[in-house]
């Protein structure tokens, strides 16, 4: 897991994950890249992270990838990201094609849905809690 002030190097990262694995003989490779969509006047967003709560999530990812013989990484931003750039990266290097399918597609579901992720929306410089485009985690919250 990877944590990069501002947007995300995406070539830079993808290389180096590449070379990272290049000896591993996994048969697949699937990337996912997050971009910044120019939409609601906004001109970035801005990400705040827990990264003790994400690490352990990411940590649990690993061990569900290490049990199917395969790896998961990820990059995320933290602070402002302007749009027509990445924010999020990641990727699954598996033996096999259908289990790297399966699993990317499940760990970028799982990301969206339970990272300890807070967007902002920034507009005219401002940085505005963008609670439209945040998902609500379980156990958060004062009456939790």
């Amino acid at each position: 897991m990877e944590l990069h002030n501002g947007p995300l190097d995406t070539k830079e990262i993808f290389g180096r994950w590449l070379d990272e694995e290049a000896t591993s003989n996994y048969g697949a490779y699937i990337p996912f890249v997050g971009t910044i969509r120019a939409e609601d006047g906004i001109e970035a967003l801005s990400f705040d992270i827990y990264e003790p709560v994400l690490k352990a999530w990411f940590d649990a990812w690993q061990e569900k990838a290490k049990a199917l013989g395969a790896v998961v990484k990820m990059a995320h931003s933290i602070g402002d990201v302007p749009v027509h750039t990445s924010s999020y990266i990641s990727a699954v290097f598996s033996p096999k094609r259908r289990v790297a399918l399966e699993l990317i597609d499940a760990f970028v579901e799982d990301f969206k849905a339970n990272a300890p992720i807070w967007k902002y929306d920034v507009k005219n410089g401002e940085r505005i809690y963008a609670a439209g485009r945040s998902t609500p985690m379980d156990g958060s919250g004062l009456l939790a």
